[in-house]
């Protein structure tokens, strides 16, 4: 899986934050940053809740 942003998009909700710390931060103004956009497995779970709860969709996630 790689993870993908759309940081025109995002609100600054910081859910993806709270749901996969890991692999999501957020600059200055609360914009979506992406720490890692190939998480392993033990990071999946809470990548693939980040995509479903961002109220703006803009995370991605490619399948590879």
């Amino acid at each position: 899986m790689r993870v993908e942003v759309d940081q025109p998009k995002c609100v600054a909700s910081g859910q993806c934050v709270w749901m996969a710390p890991e692999v999501f931060d957020q600059d200055d103004d609360g914009i979506v940053q992406v720490l890692n956009d190939t998480p392993g497995p033990a990071d999946e779970d809470g990548v693939r809740e980040s995509a479903a709860v961002c109220p703006a969709a803009a995370i991605r996630l490619v399948e590879e």
